[in-house]
């Protein structure tokens, strides 16, 4: 449910009309360079991103997998059904833009307190934010889309007044989500794929049944 209300969200922000999130402007500026499809570009940094967390020594686990198959297929879905039609008009697409961001920041707490181990961007942000424990989650966040935009723009992607708001309000959008809802995404302990798979098949961390 957390996953397909991020995708919700994720679909608000794209049909602002006012610029791309920070990760889609470097897949976008990659398949600009490359003639590549944005899929397969976007399922490619996916699995750059995962080589990394697992070189940080972060979990991955179901939840990972899932986060890269329900998001993008809830946007697509959104698409289909036209939830929310493209915004011609600049003030329409700025609320439209922040109304998505409270929603994938909300949606955040709700599939990370899963313990099934982050998808790949947020995995990447726990682990970052374990080496920076002292600087607020969101503003790591902050940190780690501004790298990714402009890697992006250097290669060509679309960037406007919404990748500005993005870059400058996901993370404290997040951080007061979290605030409210007093929750601490670095205390969660995730379970990786061969830990859930042990706990499907009944059998506890000892290998007991």
């Amino acid at each position: 449910m957390g996953l397909i209300a991020f995708g919700v969200g994720l679909h608000f922000t794209i049909q602002a009309n006012i610029g791309v999130f920070p990760w889609d402007v470097l897949n976008l500026g990659i398949s600009k360079q490359t003639g590549i499809q944005y899929g397969n570009v976007s399922v490619m940094v996916s699995l750059c991103v995962v080589i990394i967390d697992l070189l940080l020594k972060e979990k991955i686990g179901f939840g990972t997998v899932i986060d890269a198959l329900i998001v993008g297929k809830t946007v697509d879905f959104c698409n289909w059904i036209g939830l929310v039609k493209l915004q011609s008009n600049l003030y329409a697409g700025i609320g439209l833009m922040f109304v998505g961001l409270f929603i994938m920041g909300f949606s955040q707490f709700v599939y990370m307190r899963s313990g099934l181990s982050c998808g790949p961007r947020d995995a990447l942000l726990v682990a970052m934010g374990k080496r920076f424990r002292k600087v607020p989650i969101g503003f790591v966040n902050v940190g780690i889309m501004a790298v990714v935009l402009a890697i992006g723009f250097v290669l060509g992607g679309p960037v406007g007044i919404g990748t500005l708001i993005s870059v400058l309000c996901t993370g404290p959008i997040m951080q007061l989500a979290f605030t409210i809802v007093k929750f601490v995404p670095l205390d969660v302990e995730h379970q990786d794929i061969i830990t859930s798979c042990r706990v499907l098949m009944g059998k506890d961390l000892m290998g007991k049944e």
